[in-house]
């Protein structure tokens, strides 16, 4: 018997990362920033785009090692800008290696990131209970304000929907339709 699954799960790359990864709660630094980094590579592109690059994304990028990528150099920005593994649009590239210097921050000013950004949803998923793919948002008041509170400290490549994609990404909300496999889990 096949599997229900949210409708954008059809396909790979896509149907796998919808199994395995897309809303399950993640609080390791080092995930989060991957997914941060890669929801802000996704603007104005595909998400299949970007999960298809992911490994080029990886090498590129230090496994996201964000005290290797904080201390990149014009070299870097150079190879990355050539780099056909990742999308090299230079403001995107820029935006990671600036991110990855106020992700240092914060991790010092609240001990992890992930108390501070899992703190915007009282550090528990929301779980939302949609029955139509075309029912969810691009983003909501608290995607708003945890962009707001990036921008404050920094970051770029944050707007409200990016965070909304990061937000159901890592787990933070819950936005497997209703008759979703993984709605329940």
């Amino acid at each position: 018997m096949m599997k229900k699954r949210c409708e954008w799960a059809k396909n790979e790359p896509n149907l796998t990362y919808h199994d395995t990864e897309w809303g399950v709660p993640e609080h390791n630094d080092q995930k989060l920033f991957e997914f941060l980094t890669l929801e802000g590579a996704q603007a104005g592109l595909s998400w299949s785009t970007i999960l298809n690059r992911r490994d080029g994304y990886r090498t590129a990028f230090s496994n996201f090692d964000v005290i290797m990528i904080s201390k990149y150099t014009q070299n870097h920005i150079k190879k990355l800008v050539e780099n056909k593994a990742i999308i090299r649009n230079k403001l995107k590239i820029h935006s990671v290696i600036n991110n990855a210097k106020k992700f240092i921050e914060i991790q010092n000013e609240f001990g992890s990131f992930n108390e501070y950004v899992w703190s915007f949803v009282n550090h528990e998923t929301v779980n939302n209970k949609f029955k139509n793919h075309s029912d969810l948002p691009s983003y909501t008041v608290i995607s708003e304000t945890l962009s707001c509170d990036l921008k404050k400290h920094g970051f770029t490549f944050v707007g409200p929907t990016i965070c909304y994609a990061f937000m159901q990404a890592v787990g933070m909300v819950n936005d497997h339709t209703v008759n979703c496999f993984k709605f329940s889990k």
